[in-house]
């Protein structure tokens, strides 16, 4: 599904340099679950932002689904990721003048799916991840872990082959932190690719497989022992 050679990022501060990612190269099938971990500032976010198509590498080759798309205008990369790629973020990213089905919808905006359809894909994730009854509230009428439940509601309601997920946790408690992973190993084992940056060591446990990175480098790439 995904292959990437050699692939460099440069984030530029005035005069500054920083190299985010120095020649990473990866081989993730369909299927997967992988975990993507790091001290601060090793490049994970950066790296989910390439594998997503929302920022293009200076150098390598970024192959996505047989297309090497590195070098791709942005409007090309839109149409690529529309409907294919899925993203859970950390701060839940809700907006608050819409309510819960309103914040849903709002990912296919721009597709071709009518409005009936719309509004049954809608019901359908949201009953899926169990807030179906939250549909007419605002999210900040909702706990943390509803509100995440609703961010991973409006990845899936476009059935994306690929799901990335940045700190998917991290604003969360335990119990509600835990019940995200479930989601997650749910969503994988239904067929979709996941892809999740994270800074627990138990929940990168859960993946199948773990990346660590560490100055814009693969240091470790293992398989997780069954």
């Amino acid at each position: 599904m995904i292959k990437l050679r050699n692939l460099s990022k440069i984030h530029h501060t005035g005069e500054v340099q920083t190299r985010a990612l120095n020649g990473i190269t990866l081989d993730i099938d369909a299927g997967d679950y992988v975990a993507v971990t790091g001290p601060s500032g090793c490049g994970k976010s950066t790296l989910l932002s390439m594998l997503g198509l929302l920022d293009t590498p200076d150098g390598g080759e970024y192959w996505f689904d047989g297309q090497n798309v590195a070098g791709w205008s942005e409007s090309r990369l839109n149409a690529l990721r529309r409907g294919r790629i899925g993203y859970i973020f950390q701060s839940f990213n809700l907006i608050e003048s819409l309510n819960v089905a309103e914040n849903v919808e709002l990912a296919l905006e721009y597709s071709a799916v009518p409005v009936r359809e719309r509004k049954a894909r809608v019901a359908a994730v949201l009953e899926r991840l169990g807030v179906a009854h939250r549909a007419g509230h605002r999210p900040s009428q909702l706990s943390g872990g509803q509100q995440q439940r609703v961010a991973i509601a409006r990845a899936l309601v476009l059935t994306p082959s690929l799901l990335l997920a940045d700190e998917p946790t991290g604003n969360l408690d335990t119990a509600h932190g835990d019940e995200v992973m479930k989601m997650l190993r749910d969503i994988n084992g239904d067929g979709t690719t996941v892809i999740m940056v994270t800074h627990s060591p138990a929940h990168a446990a859960q993946a199948n497989r773990t990346i660590h990175l560490l100055d814009g480098k693969v240091v470790v790439d293992a398989m997780q022992l069954a």
